[in-house]
């Protein structure tokens, strides 16, 4: 599984459009993909029509060990999925603060994800920060 994490600490550059229109292409093209919602604004869950209400299981649960990514998974087409974020990640920073290895979270869970269920690619849609989340996707990124 190639994972590809697309960040920039800018907002409004277009990651979502990229990460989503490049996981539906890829999809399309045959290939089974994930797409992880790794920002609060949860807008790439939306565009693929997932919506994660604050309390709903969401990529958050992930991030705190109490979820695995691929309980979350949500199927969008037959070869698309999306691990929803919703608004409760903002509140991650706070929450992982004194855990140790809170910068490869998101790696192990990828890991476990990658152990069980076979993929081409995974996508991370990141937010416009460089904080803890985002260290999260380039932690876990690979070819």
């Amino acid at each position: 599984m190639r994972t590809i994490a697309v960040m920039n600490q800018k907002g409004g550059v277009g990651k979502t459009t990229t990460t989503v229109n490049l996981a539906a292409g890829l999809a399309a093209a045959g290939r089974r993909v994930c797409l992880v919602d790794l920002d609060p604004q949860a807008h790439s869950s939306l565009h693929l029509g997932v919506e994660t209400p604050p309390g709903s299981p969401s990529l958050y649960d992930v991030m705190l060990g109490r979820r695995r990514l691929v309980d979350i998974r949500q199927q969008v087409t037959e070869s698309l999925w999306v691990v929803p974020g919703n608004v409760d990640l903002a509140g991650i920073e706070r929450e992982l603060a004194r855990a140790e290895g809170r910068e490869t979270v998101l790696r192990g869970a990828l890991a476990e994800m990658e152990s069980g269920w076979p993929l081409d690619y995974c996508l991370v849609d990141c937010p416009p920060s460089l904080g803890v989340l985002t260290v999260n996707a380039l932690a876990g990124v690979r070819e």
